[in-house]
């Protein structure tokens, strides 16, 4: 249900940003590092918000897949730990 509202939040975002970027036909003088030119604001706009929104993306899977292999780490550890509780548990008390 979250997934269903968040995207449709997303598509209600993307409608107004493409509203907006239509009737928006300024021309921006751009100097970046190797060159420079001239741009539509709205697709320089447009063409920033998917790199931040791939940039995002990747730092997220990368700090996902970092939990994932640390939480397979420690779930091996703890299968360790229980099977040895429960081989200490199997062997008869001395006297």
């Amino acid at each position: 249900m979250k997934i269903i509202i968040g995207l449709i939040i997303l598509a209600i975002l993307f409608a107004v940003g493409i509203t907006l970027g239509t009737q928006n036909d300024q021309l921006v003088h751009v100097n970046y590092l190797l060159a420079q030119g001239e741009y539509r604001l709205s697709s320089l706009l447009a063409i920033i918000f998917v790199a931040g929104f791939v940039v995002g993306w990747l730092v997220f899977s990368f700090v996902l897949l970092r939990l994932k292999m640390s939480n397979r780490g420690l779930n091996k550890k703890v299968e360790r730990q229980q099977r040895e509780l429960t081989e200490l548990r199997a062997l008869p008390l001395k006297d």
